[in-house]
């Protein structure tokens, strides 16, 4: 093959090279429906045919709104071959989002879900670019749109009489066309439209390759949305490439329904792998622990003991074990057999062997824990401007707390403010050249000369190499999100908010800012089962909604963020000057409906601090400065 290879060729090459292996899992009527990789392929031939019967042309665009589903994957295949560039669009969007987007791309066609139809309907009127819209599904159809299985009947008769133009015109794709525009969520500034090449996917795919491998005969799940590129290139194309098969959850009529359904899509599917992101891990983690909860108080006894026995053997993995913890790894074994295989039956089928990270910094303490119970989370780090991989831990080379080892080909660098390389172990921004760097921002050369200087791409991110090993890469924030106290001095809030939630129960998220402000302040949103089940047990003569009992639940949580001040049990983890001196209880938790999660979970600090304004400036005075006020009163 050409090295430099199209995704039309790396879809010829490896449908052929693994033709009868299952690639597609989905659930059709209540039975899962298996398709083979040449089932994959005869199916964008004919949808990309139909395409081209309606006349896309080489370089239109098309949008692409649906949750994950076997014609997600086929539809973008099947846009591809015609030389048309997907738009894959986030389910989460609003109406003004999707017609910005929509609009910004030039989209000529739309392809959609039907649980997705009705807000495409509503926007059409804004969208005068729009020429056709393709349903996935049976609906009663309206002026303008037709379905997916319509296209596909008109892809057999353009491929009865036409084949070699179809063939001709996917074989006159070349490796720098472009094959995405994917637009930036947006969590830090307006979205910006990341133009992805063939030859981008094709790079990354084969870089990721030197750091995690998949066998062939690995299942799957993808939980996450397709349209973000994590899912995208570590789910579907790394799957075909490895051979392996890929599962979607049905999603029913969407939102809530889509998430009952996991629990059962992972028992019946029993993946060997998934993709996760902080808010799923933590979920994973919660749905465990509630089951160990209903157990007797002897399991529950072992269960603890075995978790901290591990995690105290297995250290950051590399150095696991030692002369002193000798004595653990034979009680390991046994509570593999005694507990945690068990865990891995209920909560994840028994087959799986890791989950792969990434979408934002997880917590290590979540790492330890999930390596303890035997499903290790291989924390990574890319970006969608490099399509996305960067770097991923993997079985063979794990060090917990880094973001694991770089991928090559591809050259990385640390840089200070000036522009100039750092030593390995300094700390800088994170800067990369490889194949797999964007050709550019759509429409935006001004960002696009900013961000990529004489080839290299400018992450926005800070880390540093591990001196011990720089072929590892230590991500630990985003530069824009840096805090600016009053004196100048920059700090990242990230570490200190995960470190927030991860040791107290009663707190679900936290915020901090600062921009040059007196003092830090953290907006933190409460778990609120859990401070009233603290208030009946320990103050059980108190009404739950009494002032007294919510200035009782106020006390509980400062009591947790007074850990990581001097003498508490987390002192010194931070410098206290960086630590919040106010703090705001929010009245609700961050959420996708709301705004402040966008659709991998990521929180949108912007949005946050837009909606809380009020609030934070209450925590600039006197009285809003004691955690027992009014605003936060009101919240619980």
């Amino acid at each position: 093959m050409n090295p430099r290879i199209t995704i039309i060729q790396f879809v010829e090459h490896y449908c052929e090279k693994y033709a009868q292996n299952t690639f597609l899992r989905e659930k059709v009527d209540g039975v899962w429906v298996e398709t083979t990789f040449a089932q994959t392929k005869a199916e964008a031939y004919r949808f990309g045919a139909g395409l081209m019967s309606l006349g896309l042309q080489k370089g239109d665009k098309t949008a692409l709104l649906s949750e994950g589903r076997n014609k997600w994957v086929i539809g973008e295949i099947g846009v591809l071959y015609t030389g048309a560039v997907n738009v894959p669009l986030s389910v989460g969007l609003n109406e003004a989002d999707l017609v910005f987007r929509i609009q910004h791309s030039e989209a000529k066609f739309i392809l959609v879900s039907r649980n997705h139809l009705q807000k495409v309907r509503k926007i059409l009127p804004e969208c005068p670019g729009v020429e056709k819209v393709v349903v996935f599904d049976d609906v009663d159809f309206q002026e303008n749109e037709m379905s997916f299985e319509a296209v596909c009947q008109l892809g057999d008769a353009f491929l009865a009489e036409k084949k070699d133009e179809f063939l001709a015109r996917a074989n006159s794709i070349q490796p720098d066309d472009y094959a995405n525009i994917s637009y930036t969520s947006g969590t830090t500034a307006d979205p910006k439209g990341i133009l992805l090449t063939h030859r981008n996917y094709t790079a990354n795919v084969e870089q990721a390759s030197t750091v995690i491998g998949i066998p062939s005969d690995n299942v799957m799940l993808i939980i996450l949305p397709l349209d973000h590129c994590f899912a995208h290139v570590a789910g579907f194309y790394i799957m075909m490439y490895s051979g392996a098969s890929v599962a979607t959850v049905p999603a029913g009529r969407g939102g809530m329904e889509a998430l009952r359904n996991i629990p059962t899509t992972i028992k019946e599917i029993r993946p060997h792998v998934m993709l996760s992101v902080p808010a799923l891990s933590k979920n994973f983690k919660k749905g465990i622990e509630a089951g160990i909860a209903k157990k007797s108080p002897l399991i529950q006894k072992l269960y603890a003991f075995a978790v901290d026995n591990a995690i105290k053997y297995n250290k950051e993995v590399y150095n696991k074990g030692g002369i002193l913890n000798c004595w653990r790894k034979p009680l390991m074994a046994l509570f593999d057999k005694l507990v945690f295989k068990s865990v891995r039956e209920a909560a994840f089928g028994g087959r799986m062997r890791f989950f792969v990270g990434g979408g934002a910094l997880l917590d290590i303490d979540l790492q330890r824990y999930y390596y303890a119970i035997g499903v290790p989370i291989f924390q990574g780090y890319g970006l969608s401007e490099a399509t996305p991989i960067i770097c991923a831990n993997s079985p063979e080379r794990y060090v917990m707390g880094s973001s694991g080892r770089l991928v090559q080909p591809m050259e990385c660098k640390i840089c200070d403010s000036e522009g100039k390389e750092v030593p390995n172990g300094e700390l800088g921004e994170i800067v990369v050249k490889g194949e797999n760097v964007m050709a550019g921002y759509w429409k935006n050369p001004v960002s696009t000369a900013k961000t990529i200087v004489d080839g290299w791409l400018h992450t926005g991110d800070m880390g540093y190499k591990w001196a011990q090993d720089p072929s590892m890469l230590y991500v630990v924030g985003r530069f824009k999100a840096l805090l600016i106290s009053s004196d100048g001095e920059k700090y990242s809030p990230e570490l200190m908010e995960e470190s927030f939630t991860e040791s107290s129960k009663y707190i679900d998220a936290a915020v901090l800012h600062n921009n040059q402000d007196p003092y830090t302040i953290l907006l933190l949103v409460p778990n609120k089962d859990a401070l009233k089940a603290y208030v009946q047990a320990e103050f059980p003569s108190l009404a739950l909604d009494s002032v007294e009992a919510k200035t009782k639940m106020l006390e509980r949580i400062q009591q947790d963020l007074n850990m990581f001040r001097k003498g508490g049990s987390h002192a010194g983890q931070f410098p206290d000057k960086w630590l919040p001196a106010a703090t705001c209880v929010l009245p609700e938790g961050f959420t996708a409906a709301n705004g402040m999660l966008n659709s991998t979970s990521k929180m949108v600090r912007r949005n946050v601090e837009k909606a809380y304004e009020d609030r934070m400036a209450f925590a600039y005075t006197t009285e809003g400065k004691n955690i027992v006020n009014e605003m936060n009163l009101s919240s619980l």
